[in-house]
């Protein structure tokens, strides 16, 4: 079996936050001011076709970033307003950016959790979802839709959460990958909202699509997808193996996982390794090497 490629995120991009860029003939990113710890630079939004178009993540609900866009998008018709999810640094604008330009909401399905809620459990990222917002056009996996004039092929890649879409741009090698792959660092899974079972499979259909350049929504291209992809896939894989081996070793619960795996990790980054060791020990759960038991107490982890 071949060594997969070397994990290397990339932070070096420059946002031109508000600005126009061009990425590829067709395809323009606008870069909302909602830099973070979760956002990076910022959620990148994009204006997909030439005559007509469609905007693809109109980001979080900020005027500033509205007037961005309606800026460069001029005076040229707006066919669809398209999501690749529906957590609120994506979504939160959709709805006024669509009533400023009469134009229809387009996603895959309204805001839900990739499995039910358990007993005395909370989803963590209960406020993130925009949970009210609800499509004029449900999109399907496997469908071509006109994004302006420029077809985009819709790819459904659940796991950072259950409606999450990719588009493939037809005629190109380019994907846009929304959160599911992006070159600044790996994506937060955080059950129940996400589940890593469906994000590595997820992850797997993407690398066998026929595209080469990934185009996220936070961060820069990737130029080399399929191969950033192997990576990522790796890196998880080698996690839920150190995830085994400190539940050898004694580590029972979730916050214990988390102090042996990342010692040096501080309190402000400490929570999303928390629901990311919990979406792989799901995953591992799911695969027959752990048991999970959950109780007034909270979760703790059996071989």
């Amino acid at each position: 079996m071949a060594t997969p490629p070397q994990l290397v995120f990339d932070r070096g991009f420059d946002p031109r936050t508000g600005a126009p860029v061009t990425v590829l003939p067709g395809l323009v990113r606008v870069t909302a001011p909602n830099a973070g710890p979760y956002t990076f630079t910022g959620t990148n939004s994009f204006l997909v076709g030439g005559q007509t178009l469609a905007v693809i993540d109109p980001g979080p609900d900020d005027s500033g970033h509205r007037q961005a866009l309606r800026a460069a998008i001029g005076s040229r018709p707006v066919s669809a307003i398209v999501l690749t999810h529906t957590h609120r640094d994506h979504s939160a604008g959709a709805a006024r950016l669509a009533a400023e330009l009469k134009a229809p909401l387009w996603f895959g399905g309204a805001h839900r959790l990739s499995r039910p809620l358990q007993a005395w459990e909370r989803n963590p990222l209960r406020r993130s979802g925009d949970w009210a917002l609800q499509p004029d056009r449900v999109l399907r996996d496997g469908e071509t839709i006109m994004a302006g004039d420029q077809p985009l092929l819709v790819h459904a890649t659940p796991g950072h959460c259950a409606n999450h879409l990719a588009f493939g741009l037809a005629g190109s090698d380019a994907v846009l990958t929304g959160d599911h792959v992006m070159g600044w660092n790996s994506t937060l899974v955080a059950p129940p909202d996400g589940s890593m079972v469906d994000y590595l499979a997820s992850l797997e259909k993407l690398i066998a699509l026929p595209y080469r350049f990934y185009v996220p929504a936070h961060g820069g291209p990737i130029a080399d997808g399929p191969a950033y992809a192997e990576a990522l896939l790796a890196h998880r894989q080698q996690r839920n193996q150190q995830i085994l081996q400190a539940v050898r070793q004694g580590a029972r619960s979730v916050p214990a996982i988390v102090r042996q795996l990342y010692p040096d990790m501080g309190v402000a980054v400490r929570r999303a390794a928390a629901m990311t060791v919990l979406a792989q020990l799901e995953y591992l759960e799911r695969a027959g090497q752990l048991r999970l038991r959950r109780g007034v107490l909270g979760l703790r982890v059996g071989r």
